[in-house]
C-alpha cells in the first residue's frame, strides 16, 4: 500500500517541483500537492494521508494553524515545516516547536535530506 504524503506550499512551481522528484524517488509514495491550507485539511481530515509537509508562510491559513488543526485532528500524524525565513527569536517556528514541532526545512533544502527525513517518520521503529 503506498504512502500518501500531503504538501502544502502556496507556491505552485515547488509542489510540482517536489511531487516530481519525490515519486521519482520513492514510485511507493503517492504525493497530492495543495496551494492553500484548507484544501489540504479537507483532504487530510478525510483520512489516508501519512505525512503533511508544509510550508508556513501561506496566505489563507499559515503553516502553524495548519499544524495544529492537524493535531487537534490526529496527534500522530507526521508533520514537517518548511521555510524561506532564516531564524527569528519571535518566528512562528519557536512558537510551534514550543507546541511539539519536531521538523523544520529550511529552504532550499536538499531533497535526499527530505526523503530520509520522511522515511524516518514514517517507520520510527527502523
Amino acid at each position: 500500500m503506498p504512502k500518501i504524503i500531503c504538501i502544502v506550499d502556496d507556491e505552485e512551481a515547488l509542489i510540482v517541483d517536489l511531487k516530481l522528484q519525490l515519486e521519482a524517488l520513492r514510485p511507493q509514495w503517492k504525493v497530492l500537492g495543495f496551494d492553500n491550507g484548507l484544501d489540504a485539511l479537507k483532504e487530510i481530515i478525510s483520512g489516508g494521508i501519512d505525512l503533511v509537509l508544509t510550508d508556513i508562510a501561506m496566505p489563507d491559513m499559515d503553516g502553524y494553524e495548519l499544524f495544529w488543526r492537524i493535531k487537534d485532528y490526529n496527534p500522530d500524524l507526521p508533520v514537517i515545516m518548511m521555510t524561506g525565513f532564516g531564524y527569528d527569536p519571535n518566528h512562528v517556528l519557536v512558537r510551534a516547536k514550543s507546541d511539539g514541532l519536531q521538523d523544520i526545512l529550511f529552504k532550499p533544502f536538499d531533497t535526499a535530506k527530505l526523503v530520509a527525513l520522511i522515511e524516518q517518520k514514517l517507520n520510527p521503529e527502523a
